[in-house]
């Protein structure tokens, strides 16, 4: 008999699965827009089985996408084996929007698709080929379940689906031979071992630690103490708001593009980072948001939690997720966008020197450890306790043209999904010299989407204003390592 196959999941991918609920299911997602040229048919549509091919030959690069669920008996921890009833044709859909399709239709249909479920029978991805567009253009709609990617990985996945050239590639398809699943008994019997020489691994990871660190002592307590001050943020409760109440099953969703060079003149004039200007447009839009809803923004302690990539060079390509996290107030009550931009570089200069990421890092490393049933009632209970009101991820993207099958890239607009209590999630993903927003929200406590997005047009509009009106640098901006500046003080000219 052949021997069976299994990955187990990681604890950080498997609380996506147990933070999951009927009303907020956890996949990511993303709407692209595409140039016809390259895969219009004869009749005027877009051929959508060359796309399924094309797809279908690529998945030996990517073989969680042949993989689906299967659960330890007795526990509440997962694994991934081969799909032996893998089918293609269930995963890449075809529909089309009544010509010539809007942008409107698009961002409702992509809504109506993101908000439902995957089978949690079947590999979990799906995408949605949709022509009819106007401007001889087609859509395509991504999801992909939390617990297999990140915002890194799905772009390494974008890589690998689409080509930096218009030269369209076919590959024949490989044939997928699944490896044998192994019994419920197999599985439970190698948990059982595992929990049994868990504390030797435990001794051997410590040790590994107090080897590779430079300063084993400064390392050991660098990363105790983000583990602390992560816990600390966890244990205080975001302040409710119009976003933070119970959501529906139903979604909106809604998008913006914004020029990356612009956002560059921003990130110059005031010393600080990209991220640091997304969160400070971020900030002006939220203001806005409670001033039109007869809020006081000065009244409100409003906290984001931005996810922070820890995925090393080795990683680049793999799936699964390799994220932390930061926790940090926006400076909402703050009238002055200069010192809201000033404040929140501050803060995330510090995030960085106090290497906050590595708190929420080990803190899922611990919890590979736990107890399987302490790791279910955590992810279940988190919504109830939840320590911040918006997630804002900002993922960067290729900045060249991409092409699949000859069709030209144009916009790629990504969705972070909801959890309970949070009624808008905010994604931008960087491509080819633009900066795409996705605006995710409940499709009931944000019937005026639009104006959020208004409101965010207006934030970046003022930044864009104040950075070209007579700012200069003390200093030129130093690049860091990740491509960001250092903040820097800003002179203001009279």
């Amino acid at each position: 008999m052949a021997r069976s196959f299994y990955e187990r999941l990681t604890a950080l991918d498997s609380s996506f699965l147990l933070l999951e609920k009927r009303h907020t299911p956890l996949h990511v997602a993303s709407t692209l827009t595409f140039e016809g040229e390259g895969l219009r048919t004869e009749d005027g549509g877009i051929d959508a089985e060359r796309i399924k091919q094309h797809m279908a030959s690529e998945l030996h690069r990517i073989p969680r996408y042949r993989q689906k669920l299967r659960w330890i008996p007795f526990t509440s921890r997962p694994v991934w084996v081969d799909d032996d009833r893998f089918n293609i044709e269930y995963h890449v859909r075809h529909t089309s929007l009544p010509r010539p399709g809007t942008d409107e239709q698009l961002k409702r249909l992509s809504a109506r698709i993101m908000e439902q479920p995957l089978d949690p029978s079947r590999p979990l991805w799906e995408t949605w080929v949709v022509e009819g567009l106007d401007g001889d253009r087609f859509g395509l709609i991504s999801k992909v379940h939390h617990c297999m990617i990140d915002g890194v990985s799905g772009v390494d996945l974008l890589k690998i689906l689409l080509s930096p050239t218009p030269d369209a590639h076919e590959l024949g398809r490989t044939r997928f031979l699944p490896r044998r699943a192994p019994s419920p008994f197999e599985l439970w019997r190698d948990e059982m071992l595992r929990r049994v020489f868990m504390p030797l691994q435990l001794v051997n990871g410590v040790r590994a630690l107090v080897s590779e660190a430079e300063d084993a002592r400064r390392e050991t307590f660098a990363r105790l103490r983000s583990a602390y001050e992560m816990v600390g943020s966890t244990l205080s409760l975001a302040p409710d708001t119009p976003l933070n109440e119970p959501v529906s099953p139903h979604r909106r969703f809604d998008w913006l593009t914004m020029d990356l060079e612009e956002i560059k003149s921003i990130r110059r004039a005031f010393g600080c980072s990209i991220n640091d200007v997304v969160l400070a447009v971020v900030t002006g839009a939220v203001q806005r948001f409670l001033e039109r809803r007869q809020l006081n923004p000065a009244s409100v302690d409003f906290k984001v939690m931005s996810p922070v990539s820890v995925r090393s060079a080795d990683q680049q390509g793999a799936l699964g997720n390799q994220v932390s996290a930061w926790i940090l107030e926006l400076p909402i009550g703050e009238v002055d966008p200069r010192e809201q931009i000033r404040l929140i570089a501050a803060r995330t200069s510090e995030l960085k020197e106090k290497r906050s990421a590595v708190g929420a890092t080990v803190l899922t490393d611990a919890a590979e450890w736990g107890s399987s049933t302490l790791l279910a009632l955590g992810a279940r209970n988190i919504s109830r306790v939840l320590p911040f009101n918006l997630v804002v991820t900002n993922v960067p993207g290729p900045q060249l043209p991409m092409y699949m099958l000859g069709a030209r890239l144009l916009r790629t607009y990504p969705l972070v999904p909801l959890v309970d209590n949070m009624g808008l999630g905010l994604a931008q993903m960087s491509y080819d010299g633009k900066l795409c927003w996705g605006f995710n929200a409940d499709y009931d406590l944000l019937p005026d989407l639009p104006a959020i997005v208004r409101a965010t047009e207006e934030a970046f509009d003022e930044l864009k204003g104040l950075a070209a009106s007579g700012y200069q640098l003390s200093a030129e901006s130093s690049e860091l390592a990740d491509g960001t500046s250092a903040p820097l003080q800003v002179v203001i000219k009279s």
